[in-house]
């Protein structure tokens, strides 16, 4: 690997040690050892972790606390009850909750006995639930005592008749959950009790966010959980001295799955809050005294757009781990809440691409260390954007990409259980997801959807999102590239940039959402934009009061792309880019007619 100093100054002027090569050669080791026993699932390193734990804290929130033997034991109750219920191996029950201890112990019960349990998000709307429901299979549900009444009307006939359990409160016409639960042993499940579930069963259903369309329910083994947690635990080097503060949706893989289970494997803890809260951020981390956080896409950038205020580094966060930190906001976050350590990685729920920075190299998703990349388990290949799909040669094969050569990350598929692809709860969208006869004839690798580029000491960087990157003018267009610039100008609080059609022209023209503040200079924009290519220069501007976005802080840039730049159908302020004034003008029904017409043309 090459001389690698025992200090980085990449994490922001802070001494902060690390061994990276043993960083990786340890949760290696780590997920082998945990691996290596096809009955060692989750819930049976739960009861390991009880006895060599014990009464230490494991998960708080606002309401309560629970140490391991807790954990061991509540989970031991929703298991009886899943068993006293009729719940058989392979059997999918829908938890339709929002982020709370409890949460995590309700599935590990589940799980236990042999259930498929699907992550749904509490705050769904009914035809999205419905949709959920009927892609996942469920026909039991759990529920909060506040997303009832949706679950209702979403399940209709998919769920059967009075197996709608409630969390948290009574109910009409279901049964309340913890009352029932209260009264069962929490003691060890006898082998009579315990049906044979092993690494390689579903355990879990956990939904796509849906940004390029509907939401998958992503097949999750028992043998992920156990790789993931152990994964990330080693990789940070998180200790029994370690509390994560989790604000992440925990129907979600990162937030639900790796921010609590990482920890607990080493002894540490988890303090869980509903919801992520700028305003609070910080001062929740002080008071439950947390060392570490994890975030996802645009968390950061909230945290750095708040007022600066002296609970900033008023903290004890020795580490951040996640993934979707902007380049260009990278060491402004360090320089402002630091000295911490950011651990990026890359990775999703249903892909076999996983990719860890733990040198701290600012801008980069991560590599594959040199000791493990004779493997080849990740290949970018060149992409063909009219197609929206690798480039095949002459031979009908794909082409991988050189150093700093943007392509498609690919996955390699083979029969080893780094390389697996679990897919999805259809068959067809997993089928969709594998490219074929790629490298050479019958092997078989897993499309990312995201374009990478790869340096010369093996750093990849992400790029862009398969559908984000338009063409226009004949040119392909960044829409990182041009939000990153867009965010470096005055009163730009945040961007979303994507493509529309404009009658009359080939491609896709830009158009690009904004917020901002008094200090915007629309006047004095196109000058900014200056650093652009001329064909990357966003043509419509949205000035927006808020940005719309996921629950995992992805914008819904499809939705703002639906409603494209007529001024009919979009109540915030509109402009368009005047070649003749070069300058931006405002975009009002009667131009909107002319560009319509082809009246106006670019």
């Amino acid at each position: 690997m090459g001389h690698i100093a025992n200090t980085n100054t990449l994490f922001g002027g802070a001494e902060l040690p690390i061994n990276r090569s043993r960083a990786w050669t340890r949760a290696l080791e780590s997920t082998r050892q945990a691996t290596s026993d096809s009955k060692n699932i989750l819930p049976r390193l739960v009861a390991e972790w009880a006895r060599k734990y014990g009464d230490s804290t494991a998960l708080i929130d606002n309401h309560g606390r629970a140490s391991f033997r807790d954990l061991e034991q509540r989970m031991n109750q929703y298991s009886r009850w899943a068993l006293d219920e009729g719940v058989r191996p392979g059997q999918v029950i829908a938890l339709v909750m929002g982020n709370c201890l409890e949460y995590f112990i309700v599935w590990l019960g589940l799980i236990q006995v042999g259930a498929i349990v699907a992550l749904i998000g509490p705050e769904l709307p009914a035809p999205a639930l419905a949709h959920a429901l009927r892609v996942a299979g469920a026909r039991r549900l759990i529920a909060s005592a506040g997303s009832v009444d949706v679950c209702r009307n979403a399940a209709g006939g998919q769920v059967e008749p009075n197996k709608i359990w409630i969390y948290g409160g009574e109910n009409p016409g279901a049964s309340s959950l913890e009352t029932v639960v209260r009264g069962l042993s929490g003691a060890q499940l006898t082998e009579s009790e315990t049906p044979p579930v092993r690494l390689d069963d579903r355990a879990l259903r956990i939904f796509t966010s849906g940004t390029t369309g509907l939401p998958k329910a992503a097949e999750v083994s028992h043998r992920r959980l156990v790789t993931w947690i152990h994964w990330f635990s080693d990789l940070v080097g998180l200790t029994a001295t370690d509390r994560l503060y989790n604000c992440l949706p925990m129907h979600h893989s990162v937030g639900g799955v790796v921010a609590i289970g990482a920890p607990l494997v080493r002894g540490g803890s988890v303090a869980i809050a509903p919801r992520f809260s700028a305003t609070n951020f910080w001062s929740d981390v002080a008071r439950w005294e947390c060392t570490v956080f994890q975030y996802i896409g645009e968390l950061c950038r909230y945290l750095l757009a708040a007022p600066v205020s002296p609970a900033d580094k008023a903290h004890s966060v020795r580490v951040a781990m996640g993934n979707g930190l902007s380049p260009e906001i990278w060491q402004p976050f360090l320089d402002r809440f630091g000295p911490l350590r950011i651990l990026e990685f890359y990775a999703s729920t249903e892909g076999n691409v996983w990719l860890y920075n733990v040198e701290g190299k600012i801008g980069s998703i991560g590599r594959v260390p040199p000791f493990l990349a004779l493997r080849d388990t990740i290949a970018l290949a060149r992409f063909d954007h009219e197609q929206q799909a690798p480039l095949r040669g002459a031979d009908g094969l794909c082409q991988r990409c050189g150093d700093d050569e943007v392509g498609e990350a690919l996955g390699r598929i083979d029969g080893s259980a780094s390389a697996r692809f679990e897919g999805y709860s259809e068959g067809a969208e997993t089928e969709r997801k594998i490219l074929r006869d790629v490298f050479k004839a019958t092997d078989a690798w897993m499309r990312t959807g995201d374009l990478m580029r790869r340096d010369a000491n093996g750093f990849y960087t992400f790029v862009d999102r398969i559908g984000d990157t338009f063409r226009w003018k004949g040119e392909n267009v960044s829409t990182r590239l041009v939000e990153s610039v867009l965010r470096g100008c005055r009163g730009v609080h945040d961007a979303v940039v994507y493509g529309v059609s404009v009658p009359g022209a080939d491609g896709r023209a830009g158009m690009a959402l904004l917020k901002i503040d008094d200090a915007f200079d629309l006047d004095g924009l196109p000058e900014r934009l200056q650093s652009l290519p001329k064909y990357a220069r966003p043509l419509f501007l949205r000035i927006a009061s808020t940005i719309n976005a996921t629950e995992t802080f992805k914008p819904k840039r499809n939705a703002y792309l639906a409603q494209g730049f007529d001024p009919l159908r979009i109540d915030d302020p509109l402009y368009m880019f005047d070649s003749s004034t070069a300058l931006y003008v405002t975009l009002d029904a009667e131009r909107y007619a002319a560009i319509r017409d082809r009246r106006i043309s670019f």
